[in-house]
Formats: structure tokens, sequence, C-alpha cells
């Protein structure tokens, strides 16, 4: 039985993006579409053969399954920081046009 060459590529970068979705949802983004690259390669030598002639055909699957969800956690992460930061400019912005001279030390 062959191996395929990046199943256990696969299956490490999408646990890494599980894992590394907090991480402002970049680091998971990267992961889980480097591991969903690589996991189409492999689908594509397991689609001109059989699936049975692979040995570790479930390590990519698995590995694919989790880039999935690594993926779409690490997107709503994002998102939510993005609008969270948004949001806070605009609640600060909006402060500073009430009293431009309320954060200083003194006034002119």
């Amino acid at each position: 039985m062959k191996n395929l060459p990046n199943a256990t590529t696969v299956l490490v970068l999408g646990i890494v993006s599980i894992v590394c979705c907090w991480c402002f949802g970049i680091v998971g983004i990267i992961c889980g579409a480097i591991a969903l690259s690589m996991a189409k390669k492999d689908l594509a030598l397991v689609q001109a053969g059989t699936e049975g002639e692979y040995s570790n055909y479930s390590a990519l699957k698995t590995g694919r399954i989790l880039a999935i969800i690594g993926l779409i956690l690490s997107i709503i992460y994002f998102l939510f920081t993005i609008g969270y930061w948004l949001l806070y400019g605009a609640l600060i912005g909006s402060m500073m046009m009430d009293d431009p001279f309320m954060y200083d030390d003194y006034y002119y």
C-alpha cells in the first residue's frame, strides 16, 4: 500500500488551524487554506487511483474536515475582531467629537 504524500501535513495543519483560530483568525485562515490546497492535490491522486490503495486516506479525510472547521472558525473570529475594533474606534471617535480636549492633561 502506498502513502499519500501530504496526508500527515494536511492533518497537522488542520489541527493547527483549529488551535490557532483564536490568534485574531489570521494564523487559522492561513493554515486552513494551505491544508485545503494540499488536500486537493492528494484527492486528485486518489481519484486517479482507488481509495483502498492508499494507507493514510483516512488521515487525509480527517485533516481536510479539520481544516474546513478551522477555516470557518478563523473567518468568524477574524470578522468578529474587525467588527469589534471598528465599533471601538467609532465609540472613541464619537466621544472625542463631544469634547476633543477631554483626554488632554491641560487646556490651551
